[in-house]
């Protein structure tokens, strides 16, 4: 268990070895020069070499991307060539965000998605069965950007029930915080809670066939 283990954290840290090298090859062929991305079109030449040498732009491709892996081991992300400020702390700004709109989602899908499975596999090939395979079908197949339009034309523009204009930030307060993640939520849960419910109804069905099952059944 302890090889496989390591052979399994090996095979991660190389693949985002790679990952993180194949993208830095392709954002130094990409046609742009970040100096000038930061500067603007204003700035001077002399500002612009300054900025390259500041941020290390005028060293070899190779020895960027060493220097920018030793700054990954200390935690040094690097810096944001749109916003001018450190990777590390646009991520930590993001992911308080991030975290508990994917916290609301996985509640929502498994609130949804339990009892439909349940409720399928209970009453197996009948009407509740059906029903409960047409929603898991149209939850996986409708794709999320149409239902996200969707919600917030109908709950923000028609009803305007809750916000359409984005996240007002935890300091405005934790209702309307929570309520601009509710509708992305929505969008974000339902196709997980159509994949979950064809899990759940099948290891309900599953278990429902298991010899101990039929055994208290047939003892009532």
């Amino acid at each position: 268990m302890t090889g496989l283990l390591l052979r399994r954290f090996a095979s991660l840290f190389l693949t985002l070895l790679a990952v993180s090298a194949l993208i830095f090859l392709v954002m130094d062929v990409l046609p742009g020069d970040p100096a000038a991305i930061m500067l603007g079109t204003s700035a001077t030449p002399e500002t612009l070499e300054a900025l390259r040498r500041e941020l290390g732009l005028d060293q070899p491709l190779v020895l960027r991307y060493l220097s920018w892996l030793a700054g990954v081991a200390t935690g040094d992300l690097g810096t944001s060539y749109t916003y001018g400020v450190p990777v590390a702390g646009l991520i930590a700004e993001r992911l308080a965000v991030t975290l508990p709109l994917a916290f609301i989602a996985i509640l929502l899908s498994v609130a949804i998605a339990i009892p439909l499975g349940v409720a399928s596999a209970a009453r197996r090939n009948g009407a509740v069965d059906y029903a409960a395979g047409l929603l898991s079908q149209m939850f996986i197949a409708v794709p999320g950007f149409w239902v996200g339009l969707l919600l917030v034309m109908v709950f923000s523009v028609s009803l305007g029930w809750v916000p359409s204009g984005g996240f007002p930030g935890w300091q405005a307060g934790l209702m309307p915080a929570l309520g601009a993640l509710v509708l992305p939520a929505i969008a974000l849960a339902l196709p997980q809670a159509g994949v979950l419910t064809r899990v759940t109804r099948s290891a309900v069905i599953e278990v429902m066939n298991e010899d101990f099952v039929r055994t208290a059944r047939a003892k009532g």
